[in-house]
């Protein structure tokens, strides 16, 4: 995913310090090509920059434009986000799903671009008629309606999210321990409690049960089980030392 290629379109937004809000999004992403359909002069330049902290470069160097097929008319993919659905509004993707469909064309140094509505009417027909294809974020039936920065944050975080994913090696979180690799340091536990006297041999199975059952129902991670293994190791090693 080069994000180099991924452009946010704002449509005749309505409030500065959502335009501000969203250029603080896209930077958290590393996407920092804005343009804007409507006048620049209809905007708070000093209220764009309060929110958007330390992103309002991107603001500073936004294009305008009269239209979204003029916003867009040098991009391989003009995606609609919207999150109403009809007829007249075709298939629409997940956001994970988009990320993964303009891929390879951001890769081949084709542009993308991202285009949002207005806060309060969204993109009507007519608006998603000029694009090419259309996202939906999936929301409450009882209060859908999204803010318009939130929206961005949302598209922009899945494309980056994607590129992050697709690093040699990936990208992982936090991932829970399999019993396996538990009963390893179930092992280094006890190993070092019967060294240092804390239960016969009669006892140890009854203490392997214990550490193995505790273990699995926290999800251990990695270096989790590491910190455990080295406390247990140093306490009987220092025991020793006493003992001699």
């Amino acid at each position: 995913m080069n994000l180099n290629n991924i452009v946010v379109i704002l449509d005749h937004p309505d409030e500065s310090r959502n335009i501000g809000a969203a250029c603080r999004a896209m930077a958290n992403n590393d996407i920092n090509e804005l343009r804007i359909v409507g006048e620049r002069s209809n905007y708070d330049i000093e209220h764009i920059h309060v929110l958007a902290i330390h992103a309002g470069g991107i603001f500073d160097k936004a294009v305008f434009y009269n239209s979204i097929k003029e916003a867009t008319a040098d991009c391989v993919v003009c995606a609609g986000t919207t999150r109403r659905r009809g007829k007249k509004r075709g298939k629409l993707l997940l956001p994970e799903e988009f990320a993964a469909h303009v891929d390879s064309i951001t890769e081949q140094n084709g542009k993308i671009g991202l285009v949002f509505g207005n806060e309060r009417t969204g993109l009507t027909d007519e608006q998603l008629d000029q694009c090419t294809m259309g996202i939906t974020i999936p929301s409450s039936d009882n209060f859908g309606s999204l803010n318009l920065s939130h929206a961005v944050q949302i598209l922009c975080y899945h494309l980056f999210r994607y590129k992050l994913s697709a690093k040699e090696g990936g990208y992982k979180g936090y991932t829970p321990l399999p019993l396996d690799r538990i009963d390893k340091t179930v092992g280094v536990i006890t190993d070092n409690l019967q060294k240092v006297g804390f239960f016969k041999m009669p006892g140890r199975e009854d203490m392997e049960e214990f550490w193995r059952s505790l273990l699995s129902r926290s999800a251990l991670s990695e270096s989790e089980a590491q910190y455990l293994e080295k406390t247990f190791t140093k306490i009987a090693g220092l025991s020793s030392k006493q003992t001699d």
